[in-house]
């Protein structure tokens, strides 16, 4: 089995070098890159203020915040659920940017680039020219953004998922026939968005017109 990790973050501005902080944090675990269940989530306080500008995108203010676990308390179990993995995100080179800032704020090893998985730059490449946002992508792949109201970091790993299942083919990867000796577990995907089949019972005529094909045929496989 293959692990990954999906992650997104939400900061108080878009440059690390100038003083901006990470203020959430989420990572949604995926094996053979399906979402397993397996999260990591927490708000951080940035020990500054939060510019109004920014809270209008995210919703979070300073008073949110406050009380929340500063990024030194949280950076162990954020490291170790992160492990060695593969690290995929939206626009990632922002993501690890920050992340970097914070962890060598805290005396930590950056993160390793090789293990960078650029989703907008897997969008980019399939459909060149189009808008490639993580909202344009849920819309194109008509997955439910009813619930995205701000950008909210856990809710935006989860519709990740489901946007890099479909950009990498993962739900016909998945498909395979289990032996009876297997023992693996098997993931299972769900999508939120609405179903667009429906189950159509045939007409008396397709049906009496189908059996009039079959009775055509030498030794029919549907009759044995």
């Amino acid at each position: 089995m293959t692990r990954a990790v999906l992650f997104d973050t939400e900061t108080t501005g878009l440059d690390p070098a100038t003083g901006d902080r990470v203020i959430e944090v989420a990572a949604l675990e995926l094996i053979n890159d399906l979402p397993t269940g397996e999260f990591f989530h927490t708000l951080i306080d940035p020990e500054r203020d939060v510019p109004e500008e920014a809270a209008r995108i995210h919703g979070f203010r300073r008073s949110d915040l406050e009380g929340k676990p500063k990024f030194l308390e949280i950076a162990p179990g954020l490291v170790e659920f992160l492990g060695d993995s593969r690290l995929i995100a939206h626009n990632a080179p922002f993501d690890f940017r920050f992340l970097d800032a914070e962890f060598t704020r805290a005396g930590l090893p950056k993160l390793d680039p090789a293990r960078m998985v650029d989703t907008l730059v897997l969008a980019k490449t399939r459909f060149p020219g189009m808008p490639n946002s993580l909202d344009a992508l849920c819309r194109r792949f008509a997955i439910d953004l009813s619930q995205r109201t701000t950008h909210n970091a856990l809710l935006d790993c989860k519709l990740l998922a489901e946007v890099y299942v479909e950009l990498t083919g993962g739900r016909q990867r998945g498909l395979g026939l289990a032996t009876e000796a297997s023992t693996a577990p098997v993931a299972v995907y769900t999508r939120s968005g609405p179903r667009t089949g429906r189950m159509v019972a045939p007409s008396e005529t397709a049906l009496a017109a189908h059996a009039a094909m079959v009775a055509r045929l030498k030794d029919p496989v549907w009759l044995a």
